[in-house]
């Protein structure tokens, strides 16, 4: 095959591979000898030199040695620092960690703005409720309910709204990480269940807690009033 217009022998070919997040995998790398890379690009001066570690062997001092073989190799006087940088996989991954914690600090603060505004608006819409339904209200107390029952029906309403937003926000999730799943194979995208079972008991108490002050504005509401009410 030829590259830039030189001839090579291909001796081996890589799996294939994707890439992660549809960036640059092995199948666009054309491994080439050192030496002939020099003589046919010699104006390339950055150089990326990758090792192994065995797996038995300590990785700090894989590191000291191979950067006592690099200053060596590059002639640096012991009183200078090193005219290379070294880094290892523990480096990448925790550059991972460290912007996935931000990432995830970051999105507890805007869900958490999400569930304070979402809540307000559950407990207007149920303040409205209790409005319009104070007659009913009082034509229920008049029969005979309690303050319980009155303040476990609205409750109720509260939680069935927000875990309906909340049904919708998970199928929502599923759909998302099915799709990035689908389209990026590379992405392990899925769902977790535990995550799933912390978004449900968020909805129901998100519903509880909003919609407590007005369920129990309701439970004591005046029969009488209620019913002269229009």
């Amino acid at each position: 095959m030829r590259i830039n217009g030189a001839a090579y022998e291909v001796i081996g070919v890589f799996s294939h591979d994707q890439g992660l997040f549809l960036g640059p995998g092995v199948d666009i790398f054309a491994i080439v000898p050192l030496s002939n890379f020099k003589k046919q690009y010699p104006e390339a001066k950055e150089l990326i030199m990758l090792f192994t570690v065995p797996k038995n062997a300590n990785v700090e001092t894989a590191q000291a040695e191979v950067i006592q073989a690099m200053r060596r190799l590059r002639r640096v006087p012991g009183d200078k620092e090193n005219d290379f940088e070294l880094s290892s996989p523990d480096f990448l991954s925790n550059l991972w960690n460290n912007l996935t914690g931000a990432l995830v600090i970051l999105t507890t603060a805007i869900s958490s703005i999400g569930l304070l505004v979402g809540g307000i608006g559950v407990m207007n819409i149920m303040l409205i409720s209790v409005t319009e339904r104070t007659q009913e209200i009082g034509v229920r107390k008049a029969i005979g309910a309690r303050k319980a029952d009155v303040r476990l029906q609205f409750l109720f309403e509260a939680v069935v709204l927000t875990l309906v937003g909340g049904i919708i926000g998970i199928l929502i999730g599923a759909g998302v990480s099915t799709m990035v799943r689908t389209l990026v194979p590379s992405v392990p995208a899925t769902l977790s269940y535990w995550w799933v079972a912390i978004g449900f008991a968020m909805s129901v108490g998100v519903g509880l807690f909003f919609g407590y002050y007005p369920a129990n504005l309701a439970a004591n509401l005046d029969p009488i009033t209620c019913l002269r009410y229009e």
